[in-house]
């Protein structure tokens, strides 16, 4: 029996999802298709129970859905994606997602401590974020994480991604965005998420260093306003755009002359591919990794996650490149 799965969005239409998941089907085997299905604001409820009445096994979530779908109380969440609070991808099962198949770790917690708590309401979905491990895994095409120090351009839902996956490798994070209190909100949460805060180790720490006169603390992620690019961002090690500047016009939101040759430098825009941000990298000498390796990996771990089959990373990347 064919398998139906497919990526919910609004707008959808430029989703280059089918063709990367098409070529896996193919390459692996595997008996399924792949759908766009546009959603409005508005119907994201009805759209994921429909889904799950009509028998789809599983879904891609894109903008603006992510956030919504993770606070509804019918999705089960897996760890990353309640860290987070954002889903990119839905497991449906045969008769609704079995809340039985919660892992062992996520069954200890218990339902008081589980903030998406379903109640009396039976869970259809689970939800799962792989745009973390996608960023990530496209960030070590080209060099570790862990210790490195970071500067992540943006504060909406990719950037959340990313700041978590950087943290939780061990790296530190500088959130500029031309909202600064959306940074430090998101700096505050991955903070959190990490230990930097209500650790009584962390408060002792801190006081040694004041009383020698070093830092008043440590924290893992801090936020920056736009104007202070030019002066985080030459001694970081791996510079991060997660917004959308580049996509329609040819300009970038990181100064130029604020990269270095030691830089690695991701921008998760791959439309274009050889984004403006990418173009003066590469100009200075600097480490590139374009957007398109994030949306292949992410791609890879739901293909992952709906079959149970390794996925044909490279066959997936070729098919994108193709329509790129």
């Amino acid at each position: 029996m064919m398998s139906i799965y497919g990526v919910m969005g609004d707008p959808v239409e430029h989703s280059l999802s089918p063709p990367m998941h098409a070529a896996a089907y193919e390459s692996t085997g595997v008996e399924a298709t792949y759908l766009r299905f546009r959603v409005e604001e508005g119907n994201v409820k009805e759209a994921v129970h429909g889904a799950s009445a009509l028998n789809i096994d599983g879904l891609n979530v894109t903008v603006p859905h992510k956030g919504t779908v993770a606070a509804l109380p019918s999705v089960e969440l897996d760890e990353t994606a309640e860290r987070i609070g954002a889903v990119n991808t839905l497991v449906f099962g045969d008769e609704g997602y079995d809340a039985e198949e919660l892992s062992a770790e996520e069954e200890a917690k218990g339902d008081s401590e589980n903030e998406n708590s379903n109640g009396d309401e039976k869970p259809v979905a689970r939800g799962y974020n792989t745009d973390a491990s996608g960023a990530l895994r496209a960030l070590e095409r080209k060099t570790e994480v862990g210790g490195k120090e970071a500067v992540l351009v943006g504060a909406g839902g990719a950037a959340r991604a990313i700041a978590f996956a950087l943290a939780g490798e061990g790296a530190t994070v500088d959130i500029v965005n031309r909202t600064v209190e959306r940074a430090e909100k998101l700096a505050d949460e991955v903070n959190e998420a990490v230990g930097n805060t209500d650790d009584t180790e962390a408060d002792e720490l801190d006081e040694e260093m004041s009383d020698v006169g070093g830092d008043e603390e440590t924290k893992t992620a801090t936020a920056q306003p736009l104007d202070a690019l030019e002066d985080v961002v030459p001694d970081a090690d791996i510079v991060v755009n997660a917004t959308t500047v580049g996509m329609e016009e040819d300009v970038s939101p990181v100064p130029a002359d604020a990269l270095r040759p030691h830089h690695v430098v991701f921008d998760a825009v791959y439309t274009p591919l050889e984004t403006r941000l990418v173009r003066d990298a590469e100009e200075v000498g600097a480490t590139t990794v374009d957007g398109a390796w994030m949306l292949v990996y992410q791609g890879a771990e739901a293909f992952e996650i709906w079959t149970g089959k390794t996925a044909p990373v490279e066959k997936m990347n070729a098919a994108l490149r193709e329509k790129l």
